[in-house]
C-alpha cells in the first residue's frame, strides 16, 4: 500500500477536501466504542456521488481501504480505521431538497443530521418516525448502514421501513439508484434493503428518500415502577390493548441512580422500585388511563407511577431513560445489544442476569431496552482502577455464554448497533454457515477488491 500525501491528492483527486492532521485522523478514526487506537492514512470530505466514485476508483487503483463515516455514534465499532485506510466522511453531503408534502417523503443526502430530518419534516406539518438518543449528531447514511432502531420502533418501524429509495456507490465504482422513492415496485430483488444494514461492506451510500408519516397526537407519557421483571410483559400486553402506544420502555434502578447522579436530578418516584417502565401513547381521557393504572396496581404489576401533565412534564420523565447512555459513558461501559421475540423477554432477562450477575459480581450491571420490539441493552461498567484491556477482555469471556442464551431463544446478538468489529467473532451465534458463506458471496460481487471496510461485519 503506497504512503499519501498532499502532493498524491492534488495529481490523482483534484478538488476533494482531505486532512492528514494528526488531531483529524484521530477523531474521524474512531466510533463511541473506543476499541482500537484509530490510525488511518487519510480522512476524505466528498460533496457528492460523484467525487464518491471517483475516490472508491482512486483506492481500488491504488488498494487503499475505505471505511465510511458518518456521525460516529456507533457501539460495535463499524467506524473505526485502524490499520491506514482512508476515512470517507459524509459530513458535507447534507444536501436537502425538501419535503414531498404529496407523496410525504423527503430527499436528502447521506450526511444530514438525523433531526435536521426531524425537523423539517415537523416545519411541513409531518413527522419522521426514527428517534434515538444520538439523533443529534448521528448521520442518515450511518442510521441507514446500520439500521437503526431507536425509542419508536413500535409504532413506525426501524431505518428500514422509512427508507423509500437510496443512492449508493458499490465497491466495484458503481453508482446505484434504488427504488426511486416507489411505493410499489415488484420487479425482482430489492437491493435497497441488502445496502440497508451492511455497515458499508457492501456499498457507501450517498442519498437517500425518506418517507414522512402525518403529524402524530398530541401523547402522554407515563412513567411507572414494576414490582419485577416478570410484570413486564402482562403489563405490555395491557398498555398495547388499553392505549395506541408509540413507545413502552424498559430500564433498572441501576440506570436511574446513574440519570440522577449525573444529571443532578430527583429520582422520578418517591418510593424506588428494581425495575421501570416508560410508556408513550396517544393522548387518552383522564379517567380511562387512572382505571388501567388501578387495575394495573391491582394486578400486583406495578407500585408507583407518574402521568405527565403537560408537554414540558414529559420531557422530563423520558429524560430517565433517553439519558441513560450519556449518563454511563465515562465509565466506558461494555454494551451487549440484543433482541429475541417479545414473549421470550422475560426468559432470557432472568437467565442472562443470573449469569451476569455469576460472572461479573464485582461489577455494576444496567439493563434497559425497548420491551415493545424485544430489545435489551446490557451495559457492564468498568470499574474505575480496572484497565480498559483488562476488563474489556473479562467481558468477552462471558460473550459466549450471553450469546448461547440469546441463540437458544432464536434471537439476535445484535439488535440495532450492527455488527462491526465488536461482534464479528459471534455472527455465528445468530447466522448459520450457510448464511455467511451466503453474505460472503453478495460482499464478493458488491467489492470484489474486499477494500469496504474490511473486518467489519464478515
Amino acid at each position: 500500500m503506497k504512503s499519501v500525501n498532499h502532493q498524491y491528492f492534488q495529481q490523482h483527486l483534484q478538488g476533494l477536501d482531505i486532512s492528514l492532521e494528526p488531531q483529524v485522523l484521530e477523531t474521524y478514526g474512531r466510533d463511541w466504542t473506543h476499541l482500537r487506537t484509530p490510525a488511518p492514512s487519510a480522512v476524505l470530505f466528498p460533496r457528492n456521488t460523484e467525487q464518491v466514485q471517483a475516490i472508491v476508483e482512486q483506492a481500488t487503483a491504488d488498494g487503499f481501504a475505505l471505511v465510511p463515516s458518518g456521525g460516529r455514534t456507533g457501539l460495535s465499532g463499524g467506524a473505526v480505521a485502524a490499520d491506514g485506510e482512508w476515512v470517507v466522511s459524509l459530513e458535507k453531503m447534507r444536501a436537502v431538497s425538501g419535503v414531498n408534502r404529496t407523496e410525504s417523503c423527503i430527499d436528502v443526502e447521506a450526511g444530514v443530521i438525523t433531526a435536521s430530518v426531524q425537523q423539517a419534516a415537523e416545519q411541513a406539518g409531518l413527522f419522521y418516525g426514527v428517534d434515538f438518543a444520538s439523533a443529534g449528531s448521528s448521520q442518515i447514511g450511518g442510521n441507514i448502514a446500520t439500521n437503526a432502531g431507536g425509542i419508536r420502533v413500535l409504532r413506525y418501524g426501524l431505518t428500514r421501513d422509512q427508507v423509500l429509495g437510496l443512492t449508493a456507490v458499490t465497491g466495484a465504482g458503481e453508482v446505484l439508484e434504488l427504488n426511486q422513492g416507489l411505493v410499489k415496485n415488484a420487479t425482482g430483488y430489492d437491493l435497497r434493503h441488502l445496502l440497508i444494514g451492511s455497515e458499508g461492506t457492501l456499498a457507501i451510500i450517498t442519498a437517500a428518500t425518506l418517507k414522512l408519516w402525518p403529524k402524530p397526537p398530541l401523547r402522554d407519557v407515563m412513567l411507572l415502577g414494576l414490582s419485577d421483571h416478570q410484570a413486564v410483559m402482562p403489563l405490555f400486553a395491557s398498555a398495547s390493548n388499553g392505549f395506541k402506544l408509540s413507545a413502552f420502555e424498559f430500564f433498572s434502578h441501576a440506570c436511574v441512580e446513574q440519570v440522577c447522579a449525573h444529571a443532578g436530578i430527583q429520582p422520578p418516584l418517591e418510593q424506588a422500585s428494581n425495575y421501570y417502565a416508560l410508556l408513550e401513547f396517544d393522548q387518552t381521557d383522564e379517567t380511562t388511563m387512572l382505571n388501567w393504572f388501578e387495575q394495573a396496581m391491582d394486578a400486583g404489576w406495578i407500585q408507583d407511577g407518574v402521568i405527565s401533565q403537560s408537554n414540558e412534564q414529559a420531557q422530563q420523565l423520558w429524560a430517565y431513560r433517553e439519558r441513560i447512555s450519556e449518563s454511563i459513558a465515562p465509565r466506558k461501559p461494555y454494551k451487549n445489544d440484543i433482541a429475541v421475540r417479545i414473549g421470550s423477554v422475560p426468559g432470557l432477562l432472568e437467565e442472562l442476569d443470573e449469569l451476569v450477575n455469576r460472572h461479573y459480581p464485582d461489577f455494576e450491571v444496567l439493563w434497559y431496552g425497548h420491551i415493545g420490539d424485544g430489545n435489551l441493552h446490557l451495559n457492564i461498567l468498568k470499574p474505575e482502577q480496572m484497565p480498559q484491556q483488562t476488563f474489556k477482555s473479562q467481558c468477552e469471556q462471558v460473550n459466549e455464554l450471553v450469546f448461547a442464551a440469546v441463540q437458544k431463544y432464536q434471537g439476535s446478538i445484535s439488535a440495532e448497533h450492527g455488527v462491526g468489529l465488536l461482534k464479528q467473532p459471534w455472527l455465528n451465534f445468530s447466522r448459520s454457515p450457510a448464511e455467511i458463506e451466503l453474505m460472503r458471496s453478495i460482499k464478493r460481487q458488491f467489492d470484489p477488491a474486499g477494500l469496504l471496510n474490511p473486518g467489519k461485519l464478515l
